[in-house]
């Protein structure tokens, strides 16, 4: 009864213009940043090991836009709640789609990968823009079936079909690779210890994989995109595609995990404060079995 209560706020919430949600981010973030300190000294420790060249003052002016960043995306995931498609197609600009057509033409599936770039929560229009029948953003279950439902019923609007993450490997290979599915991956999940395998430099850290999509890349002929999201100004958004290619005829163990990370990383270096950085991303490094250290 409190979840549907505080869920019907939320709602409510989420009608509000963005200018207005926008305001309450600044609230927030001025907030946590000089009295609540939610995560702060995590943040600015895994800049600090990330980028060792940059001085003091440059890791707290990243910091410090890291906040409102992550405020803003706070807002937006409320607002994802009932934003028109009309409006997300504005606000996010997804360049170089002519990729999903070539690639359905091959007769081949997609595994679309991107990064816990600030906002990976606002692809969701793309669904509406590709030729692919079945649009599968791939999620964690949650705690509570209650909230779960509720971010499902985010991620499946706009003709997505959501797909939890222990569901989503027998889901496409029991699927046909037809060049008709995208199964929509944030990448840089950090993998529970009981899992932890294989592990590469990263950030100039030994950082743990998660690798589920590599074992795909070799058992299947799929096809293999990272997102580049690039926050324009607040609110507006680009993601540019590439397509990821095996050097060989097909991808080796590993090679799209350490291709994936390459390519985050460059994202990540060119916009640092609009990475999550709040997330104790290296909290298993010691669990590392394989570690490639220049990937």
């Amino acid at each position: 009864m409190l979840n549907q209560i505080l869920f019907s706020i939320l709602l409510l919430l989420s009608k509000l213009p963005l200018r207005v949600l926008y305001a309450f981010s600044d609230v927030m973030s001025f907030l946590n940043y000089h009295i609540v300190g939610y995560r702060k000294q995590v943040v600015y420790d895994n800049l600090k090991n990330s980028f060792p060249d940059k001085t003091h003052d440059e890791l707290v002016s990243i910091q410090k836009q890291f906040f409102i960043n992550f405020c803003d995306y706070i807002v937006e995931m409320l607002k994802a709640f009932t934003i028109s498609e009309t409006e997300l197609k504005v606000r996010v600009q997804h360049l170089n789609r002519d990729l999903f057509s070539e690639i359905q033409a091959e007769g081949k599936n997609i595994i679309l990968l991107s990064g816990h770039v600030f906002n990976w929560e606002w692809f969701n229009a793309l669904a509406t823009m590709v030729p692919q029948e079945n649009c599968h953003p791939v999620y964690r279950k949650m705690n509570s079936k209650f909230w779960e439902e509720k971010i499902k019923f985010v991620r499946n609007r706009f003709n997505n079909k959501s797909l939890e993450a222990n569901e989503v490997i027998k889901q496409i290979l029991k699927s046909p690779n037809d060049g008709n599915s995208i199964y929509m991956f944030v990448a840089d999940q950090t993998p529970h210890f009981s899992h932890v395998t294989y592990g590469l430099k990263f950030l100039n850290q030994p950082t743990p994989a998660f690798i589920g999509y590599d074992r795909l890349s070799q058992k299947l002929n799929l096809a293999f995109i990272y997102c580049d999201m690039k926050k324009v100004k607040r609110g507006f958004y680009q993601v540019n595609y590439y397509r990821i290619y095996p050097d060989g005829e097909k991808f080796e163990q590993y090679e799209v995990v350490r291709k994936f990370h390459k390519l985050l990383e460059n994202t990540i270096q060119k916009r640092p404060d609009n990475w999550l950085w709040s997330h104790r991303r290296w909290k298993y490094q010691d669990s590392i079995k394989q570690y490639e250290a220049n990937p």
